[in-house]
């Protein structure tokens, strides 16, 4: 038996999941992060897929009143010397931010991580009451 050596422009896996089968083409980094938001007692509940990242690898910042989940994936393998033929796995750093408030501070954000899912919980802030109109008379 003989092994075709792999072509680096060129791999019968690049275009497989171009594919329209696949919905449109390959996954984009920020597909990553797919989110769930509720409301629940006044709060708000944000539920984060990340699969496959640590707990140590995921930074929540608190800016503007908006809230920033970064997750960086640094398991970097040389494919070629660790006998891969072919890696999908994303590598790499991927983020999204989401409104919060102009009001809430850091202790109000409480945060889970387990099986992949992390939950933010964060009280949800009043809407602002916008005053009835009023007519000014032209004299």
């Amino acid at each position: 038996m003989m092994m075709i050596p792999r072509k680096r422009n060129f791999d019968i896996f690049d275009t497989f999941f171009d594919d329209p089968f696949f919905e449109g083409g390959k996954r984009k980094h920020q597909d990553i992060m797919k989110t769930d938001i509720k409301e629940k007692d006044g709060n708000y509940i944000l539920e984060i897929d990340v699969p496959g990242y640590n707990k140590e690898n995921i930074q929540i910042e608190l800016e503007n009143g908006y809230l920033t989940v970064t997750a960086k994936a640094n398991n970097v393998v040389d494919e070629e010397k660790d006998g891969y033929i072919y890696k999908e796995r994303y590598v790499g750093e991927c983020s999204r931010s989401f409104y919060a408030g102009e009001n809430i501070k850091e202790e109000d954000v409480k945060a889970n991580f387990k099986n992949g899912t992390l939950v933010l919980t964060f009280p949800k802030e009043e809407t602002k009451q916008i005053e009835n109109k009023k007519i000014i008379t032209i004299e």
